[in-house]
């Protein structure tokens, strides 16, 4: 039997868990559950509250039943093919990448198989400048993971094993 990716499965599992504790510490804990509900940490971070039925930048939105459980089950197949990719994947770094977007696709998932959409929480800004839409630690280690492959792929050449031969 293969050796499973022991790392890339560990991340994918505390991603998943830092993901949803982090969800439940801000929609639960600090009462931070409804539409326009937000707390300043610092000047450029605020935690709020803004349920997203869409993927990235609002992308096919699933504002009805149907739609909704026709992109959970979208990226719940990309999901099983990054699973796949992962038990297949020889280079340990690419294993953990793809862990990140494995862990992040799963909380995504989770989120709106059980809310109907996907908690978002995290504001960063520069005054009033927002640069980035509002995201949580899923969406963060999705956008890492993929950075990385990308990286990897690109800049990130593997030596070929150098073959010993005796003249």
């Amino acid at each position: 039997m293969r050796n499973l990716p022991r790392a890339g499965i560990a991340t994918a599992i505390a991603l998943f868990v830092a993901d949803q504790v982090s969800k439940f510490a801000v929609t639960r804990t600090l009462g931070i559950d409804s539409l326009g509900d937000a707390r300043t940490i610092t000047s450029f971070f605020d935690l709020r509250f803004v349920p997203n039925i869409g993927i990235s930048l609002g992308l096919l939105p699933a504002d009805g039943h149907l739609t909704r459980w026709a992109l959970i089950a979208l990226t719940g197949a990309i999901s099983v093919g990054v699973a796949i990719w992962m038990t297949r994947e020889k280079n340990r770094a690419d294993q953990i990448a793809l862990g990140f977007v494995l862990g992040g696709a799963l909380g995504n998932i989770l989120d709106r198989a059980r809310l109907g959409y996907v908690v978002d929480f995290a504001d960063l800004h520069i005054g009033e400048w927002r640069p980035f839409l509002v995201f949580n630690v899923a969406d963060a280690a999705i956008t890492v993971g993929v950075l990385v492959l990308l990286v990897r792929a690109l800049l990130v050449r593997e030596k070929p094993p150098v073959e010993n031969s005796h003249a």
